[in-house]
């Protein structure tokens, strides 16, 4: 098979992550809740296992995508991550789900740097907006066919759900491994790969950056913070509609109701993001940092709307707001990042250092929100991840004062 472009690569990952996904995880809470039992603390340390295998992992796993191959570390990486849902569906242990979620989270790591470094490799800098913003829409249409076929799945058997999501992340691997380029890295020369040296030189030189750059701490901190917050919203929400109580659709199957959920976001976000695309593809550095400002001031309010409704549709409203505004803001914040990133040879790293604080953000605050859903209720709990945001908007403030870069480090640190 001829290698493809680095752009409809992207665009078929785009559309392969996103059904697998969908698949997976339009039913896995309600298969966690109904079939495992689990409670809402235990819900949450599904997310705190997946969370602590990256923090251990992403960094490391990071370097080697900047010292060895990216594409290689992708290809390992999506295929744990397809071995891991196997491996949910093959149990109704939580002991075992645990496990499962932390195999999950070192397939993740190996893809999380990786994936964006490699495409910022391939087709640079000044192409990334565009890229990702139709990339994004492309996921979240490739997204809509995976919660259809995950809802008539699951009619049929929740299990069968989850485990074709991991057979199509074994296919998804074998796609990279037959389409995929890899033109713009350098490898570090074929002596030098296995010094344990050069790895954690190249670490060092991806955290001297990072601690060089404000823009780069402000980022790390943003999200810090935003992981506290969608841990908790991220393995409650399902289990708050059930609190709720969900409305007879027709005679059907409550599970349509998530997928209807599902369903709705997307649609709301195709119809959302693509003219705010248009604008945010010539968009500066600054204007980028006010509209991340202003979407997450917002999300705080309707995260914290959709945890103190008491009726069904106001918690729908909620719901849908909260979910649009975080799908709408992920590919500008991708594309900040990435652009306060100069030094490609490190690019990796960097990228795994800010998911590793992500990382730190849910395996810290998940289990508090999540025995805050034990001691009072899963609304208190929501409640208070959604306050967890509020000082990422002191940072975006930061950030919006230093014009969304980082006026006192203009040259990079070294890597050699």
């Amino acid at each position: 098979m001829r290698r493809l472009s680095a752009e409809s690569v992207w665009y078929v990952y785009e559309a392969l992550a996103s059904f697998g996904s969908r698949q997976a995880f339009t039913v896995t809470a309600v298969y966690f809740v109904t079939e495992v039992g689990m409670s809402p603390l235990e819900l949450v340390l599904v997310g705190t296992m997946m969370e602590l295998a990256i923090f251990v992992f992403e960094v490391p796993t990071g370097i080697v995508a900047d010292v060895y191959s990216r594409r290689l570390s992708i290809i390992v990486g999506t295929a744990v991550m397809g071995v891991a849902f196997l491996l949910v569906a093959a149990t109704q242990l939580a002991g075992v789900v645990l496990l499962a979620y932390a195999v999950w989270g070192l397939g993740y790591t190996f893809t999380s740097g990786a994936m964006d470094a490699w495409l910022a490799d391939e087709v640079g800098n000044e192409r990334l907006p565009r890229v990702y913003l139709r990339g994004a829409q492309v996921g979240r249409l490739a997204g809509l066919a995976g919660i259809g076929t995950s809802v008539g799945v699951a009619l049929v058997d929740l299990r069968l759900a989850i485990a074709l999501a991991g057979v199509l992340g074994l296919v998804e691997a074998a796609f990279y491994v037959l389409a995929m380029p890899e033109t713009g890295f350098r490898p570090l020369p074929r002596e030098e790969r296995g010094s344990f040296a050069q790895m954690a030189h190249t670490g060092r030189a991806g955290a001297r950056l990072v601690r060089a750059r404000p823009a780069l701490l402000a980022i790390l901190g943003i999200a810090t913070f935003a992981g506290m917050w969608s841990e908790g919203f991220d393995r409650l929400w399902e289990a708050r509609f059930l609190e709720i109580g969900l409305p007879t659709l027709g005679g059907l199957d409550p599970i349509v109701w998530f997928g209807v959920f599902a369903a709705g976001t997307t649609l709301l976000a195709i119809a959302v993001a693509q003219p705010l695309g248009k604008r945010i593809e010539i968009a500066g550095q600054r204007t980028m940092v006010r509209i991340l400002f202003w979407m997450d001031a917002a999300l705080l309010v309707t995260a914290a709307c959709f945890a103190l409704a008491g009726a069904f549709w106001i918690a729908v409203v909620g719901y849908f707001a909260t979910r649009l505004l975080r799908d709408v803001a992920s590919p500008i914040f991708d594309t900040w990042l990435n652009r306060s990133i100069e030094d490609s040879r490190v690019r990796a790293t960097v990228l795994s250092i800010t998911n590793q604080a992500d990382a730190v953000g849910q395996w810290t605050g998940g289990p508090a929100i999540g025995v805050v859903g034990n001691v009072f209720s899963i609304r208190a709990a929501l409640m208070s991840g959604a306050l967890c945001m509020a000082p990422a908007l002191a940072l975006y403030r930061r950030a919006i004062r230093d014009d969304g870069v980082e006026p006192a480090a203009a040259v990079a640190p070294e890597v050699v």
